[in-house]
């Protein structure tokens, strides 16, 4: 995706798809522009065999969550697993490529292998063959040794999932193995930060503050998260910078500022924070240290600015929102400050939650515009084009991007309440994570 969307090519794409209305060729020219090829190679994932009665449920596990992590991937087509022929092979020496290439299966590639498993270690082999080419050497052949438990299992299977889509993408790994930070009140009414699989799988609670969570930034190495807290001290309880360690599982001391302190961002090499506050009237954005050390003071204009998001790719480049001239716009300017500039869009409206891509040139925002829902947006930053995600399905806010460019995930109200939902950055495939409680604020993680 890195280097598919540049110069007139990005115009061009964007263009067509502004004055056609997203019909199904502009559509067809978007997704390739993100990594999203219409042409998908077909893959079919053969049932892992037990090689033990004990073996069975964890064959069956690590079989479905890589069907499920490749057909998420949105470059591959997996064919289901009734057009399969009825005997799978376990090893290389059992491989048939013929009856796989065969409709109704119509298979370009097969995962196969087998499970072991004793009552300290679970080992797994899988291959994946190229069988249009079985002379060739395999595609990925791994072997998986670790604890025989469901979580060690789907993190082996995640693992596989990756490696077969970092082969199949000229070496762009996917994203079966990250995770997304967001927030949930579903633990007793406060607003804590919870961390779960990419996939919605392993939902589980970091924080204990007892009080509101928001925002939550992984750091660019994920050993850290920082998120917007509201935190008592000397009796008093504002909003400030707080700071997560994954390494220790305890919060990073980060000092607190005067007035309200919120929407903290990474800067691309992790040595920087930017984070608004009214530390010196209204708010504005500050630059500081990851300790919180020597902040300095980024903008100065009428009303407010925050939501800082820092260009990934560049590192020279920081959107954000600011209601200077009277409702939330989208703004850019360098990362010292200068050159600040308007992102003008082609109508009224409220703009919040920039998100830079990973290429540094595509930014998702969520847009009202007049007499409409909160909709996820993409912006060619250089052209200004822009592509719509959603609509008429809820409030759609808080987009992020995984680190592959090819997945967004966002909050949406489209199923009645708050929940973290996934789709791929043309807005297809629409996958929903969260169902408990009240669910928010995502984050996807970096590799």
């Amino acid at each position: 995706m890195q280097s598919k969307l540049r110069g007139l090519s990005s115009f061009f794409v964007l263009v067509i798809l502004a004055f056609c209305g997203r019909s199904a060729a502009a559509q067809d020219w978007f997704r390739t522009a993100i990594g999203l090829d219409a042409n998908k190679p077909r893959l079919a994932i053969a049932d892992f065999a037990a090689r033990s009665e004990a073996a069975k449920s964890h064959a069956s596990l690590f079989t479905q969550v890589v069907r499920d992590d490749l057909q998420l991937s949105g470059i591959l087509e997996v064919p289901s697993p009734s057009f399969y022929p009825p005997q799978a092979p376990s090893i290389p020496a059992e491989l048939k490529p013929a009856i796989w290439i065969d409709p109704p299966t119509n298979a370009n590639f097969l995962a196969f292998g087998n499970l072991s498993e004793s009552a300290s270690e679970v080992a797994i082999e899988a291959w994946l063959y190229d069988v249009r080419n079985p002379s060739a050497q395999a595609v990925v052949g791994k072997v998986y040794r670790g604890a025989p438990t469901d979580l060690q299992v789907r993190k082996f299977a995640h693992q596989f999932a990756d490696e077969i889509i970092s082969k199949l993408s000229g070496g762009l790994p996917g994203v079966a193995s990250t995770q997304i930070a967001f927030v949930s009140s579903r633990s007793g009414g406060a607003k804590e930060i919870w961390v779960m699989d990419y996939d919605g799988s392993n939902q589980h609670q970091l924080t204990t503050l007892r009080s509101i969570s928001l925002t939550p930034r992984w750091s660019p190495d994920a050993s850290r998260i920082a998120f917007t807290c509201f935190a008592p001290s000397a009796g008093l309880t504002s909003a400030q910078i707080c700071m997560y360690s994954l390494d220790t599982g305890k919060l990073v001391s980060f000092p607190r500022f005067r007035g309200t302190n919120i929407t903290p961002a990474w800067s691309p090499d992790g040595t920087e924070i930017i984070f608004s506050s009214s530390m010196q009237g209204n708010p504005q954005l500050y630059v500081s240290d990851i300790n919180g050390g020597r902040p300095k003071r980024l903008t100065s204009a009428n009303g407010a600015s925050m939501s800082p998001s820092w260009n990934p790719k560049t590192g020279q480049t920081v959107a954000f929102v600011s209601d200077r001239a009277g409702t939330p716009q989208l703004y850019l300017m360098n990362s010292d400050g200068t050159s600040e500039t308007k992102l003008d869009l082609p109508d009224k409206g409220y703009v919040i939650d920039p998100a830079w891509a990973p290429n540094g040139q595509l930014l998702a925002f969520s847009w009202r515009r007049p007499n409409d829902n909160y909709d996820i947006y993409i912006m060619d930053a250089a052209t200004r084009q822009l592509v719509e995600l959603t609509r008429d399905q809820g409030r759609n806010e808080r987009p992020s991007w995984a680190p592959d460019g090819r997945h967004l995930v966002f909050e949406s109200t489209r199923g009645g309440t708050r929940q973290i939902w996934t789709m791929l950055a043309d807005g297809s495939q629409p996958h929903q994570l969260t169902t408990t409680g009240h669910n928010e604020s995502p984050n996807w993680s970096p590799r």
